[in-house]
């Protein structure tokens, strides 16, 4: 695939506000002439340039240094041209309706790396990972990230392409050539090798899902009565004082949210108003956004004053029934329960104290265990929801296949199983891509990349 390059893009490459420096970038096959025009002389290709940047009148707006990457050899692989000037919102601003008067237009979210994947320099999970490195919340995903961009994730994908496309060759090769009178389907290197596709899968599915967490984190809503300490139990697993903690019941009115990293992972917490029946409309208002918040949750914490235990089956049956819970007894400096985790009548239950921290360790490592997060290595990747979706559905069509060749014996239906798992795989760095899902991909990028 080929970008339409006729038109030129121009954005600005930094985020808004004041700042040192700004750039504005260029790219496009009218970035040369632009360059002419503003700097009075197009740089030599790749080499930084300190000069004057002069509007259509020739009058300086501004000093700065300026780069020029001729195509193919850029980030877009077309002509690209870098501005970088001082960083004033207005400055940058008059920097990039000059270039909109030369002949460019004001780039669209995400549209420099869709030329970049259209025109070949990076494939679709590469892409996705300019904007995942630019988002990582944690050093680890920072890291796992520049090694999705590198290419660690696509080659294993294209591993896998490599052995579907040669096994769906040896397939259609026996359909397309009966009179061999071969009996493919009963070769052992046929069962042997989609075994070891399998195998492959899987591997790749525990990574993708480690580099998932790794980007999007998990989600856990606190939700309890009033004064169960659900803000005292946000505040000691953040460290510090981010929510207001009183003695007064319903002190917590609206949705307090936090970002934490639990070993590299980013946890999203969120403290929520207690859940009771109030006459107050805003102490309502409070609880029915709590209850909102839990729906969307991966995980909820339902927090217990272990004081008073109360009837913990009216308040689960309060919860959403398709979100996961656990129960976390806080209070136990109080209470004189032991600290730990159990699985109980209730379920998953954490006994803790927000108070001296005993049993944080406890829920931390239960976390660990419900997301399925571990220790991430050197080979880890980021990925996306829809990495693990394509994965799940190459995976579905082998184990269709192998079906296939063990009951039916049916080539064709084998073979159409290994296209189908193909084509999944092959959505992953865009070989099989809709260009809705291209719009819906790019439209979350930042502007000028």
């Amino acid at each position: 695939m080929v970008a339409d390059s006729h038109d030129t893009i121009c954005a600005i490459a930094t985020p808004a506000g004041r700042g040192g420096v700004g750039i504005v970038r260029v790219s496009g096959p009218a970035a040369s002439r632009i360059a002419d025009r503003v700097l009075g002389k197009k740089p030599p290709p790749r080499m930084a340039r300190y000069g004057a940047f002069r509007d259509a009148g020739g009058e300086v707006i501004d000093e700065g240094i300026a780069l020029f990457f001729p195509g193919p050899g850029s980030f877009t692989g077309e002509d690209v041209l870098e501005l970088q000037a001082h960083g004033g919102p207005v400055l940058l601003d008059m920097l990039l309706r000059l270039c909109v008067s030369l002949g460019a237009r004001i780039a669209e979210p995400g549209e420099i790396s869709r030329r970049a994947f259209l025109n070949g320099k990076l494939d679709l999970a590469q892409t996705e990972a300019v904007a995942d490195l630019i988002d990582s919340a944690t050093e680890q995903a920072v890291r796992a990230a520049a090694r999705s961009l590198s290419g660690v994730f696509s080659k294993r994908v294209r591993e896998m392409l490599d052995g579907l496309i040669g096994l769906r060759s040896y397939v259609e090769a026996a359909i397309d050539f009966p009179e061999e009178e071969v009996d493919f389907l009963a070769d052992d290197r046929l069962a042997n090798d989609l075994d070891d596709l399998l195998g492959c899968v899987d591997s790749l599915l525990d990574g993708a899902q480690q580099g998932r967490l790794l980007r999007d984190g998990l989600t856990l809503v606190l939700a309890g009565r009033p004064n169960a300490g659900k803000s005292s139990l946000l505040n000691a697993l953040a460290g510090y004082d981010a929510a207001i903690v009183t003695p007064v019941p319903g002190t917590t009115r609206d949705l307090v949210r936090e970002q934490l990293s639990l070993d590299g992972m980013p946890l999203h917490i969120v403290d929520t108003a207690g859940l009771t029946e109030s006459p107050d409309i805003v102490e309502a208002e409070g609880v029915r956004r709590a209850r909102a918040q839990m729906r969307e949750a991966d995980r909820v914490l339902l927090v217990l004053d272990d004081t008073k235990p109360g009837n913990i089956t009216a308040l689960l049956n309060e919860l959403p029934g398709d979100i996961p819970v656990t129960t976390v007894r806080n209070k136990i400096d109080l209470s004189g329960a032991e600290p730990g985790f159990e699985h109980d009548g209730w379920g998953d239950t954490v006994r803790l104290s927000a108070t001296t921290g005993a049993g944080l360790d406890a829920l931390r490592e239960h976390l660990r265990a419900v997301a399925g997060f571990h220790d991430t290595g050197e080979g880890t990747f980021l990925a996306r929801t829809r990495h693990l979706d394509a994965l799940k559905r190459a995976r579905e069509h082998l184990v269709s296949g192998k079906t296939q060749l063990r009951e039916t014996r049916s080539g064709e239906l084998l073979a159409e199983d290994l296209r189908q798992a193909q084509n999944a795989l092959g959505e992953i760095t865009g070989e099989f891509t809709s260009d809705d899902l291209l719009g819906s991909i790019f439209s979350s990028f930042c502007i000028g990349k």
